[in-house]
């Protein structure tokens, strides 16, 4: 068993894939039309093609139940998912002057330093860097 998938609610489909793509850096791996407005929209990281795609889910728009649980995170300032990088710092720097909001700015617990960004489409993701 392996984990292929992972999906992000996101609020608007077109706003995240811009984030997604043009600020976190992933690259687009299926772009599917369903049909009323929707897409099957996967991601991938550029550096791992092969690894497991990211769905930018519409759920919050269609789901109201996964609308309150994606407020209640982003409200109490709790990340919707992580994503492992190598250097925190160098990814904090890279991404503010790219326009990118932080609610966490860089911090070390033990063996981690992370930080926590706003995605503009309703989620804090967290990044983290194993030291």
């Amino acid at each position: 068993m392996k984990v292929t998938l992972i999906s992000i609610p996101v609020r608007d489909q077109e706003k995240a894939r811009k984030f997604y793509t043009e600020k976190l850096g992933f690259k687009i791996k299926k772009d599917d039309d369903l049909g009323g407005g929707n897409r099957w929209l996967t991601l991938v990281s550029k550096d791992w093609e092969d690894g497991p795609e990211i769905l930018l889910e519409p759920g919050p728009v269609h789901f109201e139940p996964c609308k309150v649980y994606q407020d209640a995170l982003l409200e109490a300032g709790y990340p919707y998912t992580q994503f492992d990088v190598d250097n925190v710092d160098a990814e904090y720097e890279r991404l503010t002057k790219l326009g990118v909001e932080f609610i966490k700015k860089p911090t070390t617990i033990d063996t981690v330093k992370y930080a926590i960004l706003n995605d503009t489409c309703g989620n804090n993701i967290q990044l983290v860097e194993y030291l």
